[in-house]
This record gives C-alpha cells, structure tokens and sequence, in this order.
C-alpha cells in the first residue's frame, strides 16, 4: 500500500497571505499518530513541502505567501499529491526502531522531526560500520537526546 495520497481540495488563503489546503482525510490513521506530519508534494502542480497540522480543529498545511511564484485565489479547487517526508518508523532497521518503539516520548519526537534531523540521526549511527559495538551505544544516545528534546547531537 502506497503512502501517497492523491485529491481534490479547496484551498483559502488567510490574512496573512498563507495559502491553507484542508486535507480530506485524518494523517494519523494514514501515517500514524504524530503531533505533526511533514510531507512533500504537489498542490495545484506547484512542489511543496510542509506539514500537516490542525488548522481550526481540521487537518491542513499552512504555505507561506512565497512557496509558489504564481499565488493560488482564494476558493481555488486544485489537485494535491502527498507523501511523508523522510524515512518513516516501517522504514527504520530493526533496532532503532526497537529502541523508538521502547521510548515512545523519543519515538515521538523522532516521528515529528523535519526529514533533515532524522536523515542525520540515522547517518549517524549507521557510520558505526567499522566499530559494530558502537552502534547499540549510539542509539541510546541518539534516544537519551530525543527524550530531551533534543534535533541533533549536542
């Protein structure tokens, strides 16, 4: 089963001059349950990157005034194409997934960061090739930092 999700949606734009696609399904039961969900696509044929947040009790993205160079009207009916960005928990090796699965507040975290901080995190632990035995050490580490609220490495 694909994670892409294809439909029709009509988008507002606010006061602030933000572009808000509603997305016509709940993002937890599709992706699973995060705080947030950064995802990638197309809206209206335009590529985009964002997340899917509530916006007034609905799932929607939020794009600035600047994410396309030709603004989408208000009331525009326009085709969306998304996708999660980034490595999602199915994606994982088994142990890190393991040790998120343990921690579920760094679980958590994990699940919410920006492609960028998750793609680091799992480079870092994967350059452990040479010294197998630090690998179980790095994860914890990366685990110890995430239930701090911790992106990246200190």
């Amino acid at each position: 089963m694909s994670a892409e999700r294809r439909f029709r949606t009509v988008v507002a734009v606010d006061r602030r001059g933000r572009t808000i696609v509603p997305v016509p399904f709940d993002p937890d039961e599709a992706w699973g349950v995060k705080s947030r969900h950064p995802v990638r696509g197309t809206v209206g044929g335009c590529a985009m990157r964002g997340n899917v947040e509530k916006h007034d009790d609905v799932p929607a993205i939020a794009l600035g005034p600047t994410w396309t160079r030709v603004p989408l009207p208000d009331g525009a009916e326009v085709e969306v194409v998304l996708e999660p960005e980034g490595p999602q928990r199915a994606d994982l090796a088994p142990d890190i997934a393991a040790a998120l699965d343990a921690a579920p507040d760094a679980g958590a975290f994990f699940d919410s960061l920006a492609q960028f901080y998750r793609n680091a995190w799992l480079r870092w632990i994967d350059a452990t090739k040479r010294s197998p035995e630090q690998r179980p050490v790095r994860i914890a580490e990366m685990v110890r930092n995430l239930q701090e609220g911790r992106k990246m490495r200190p």
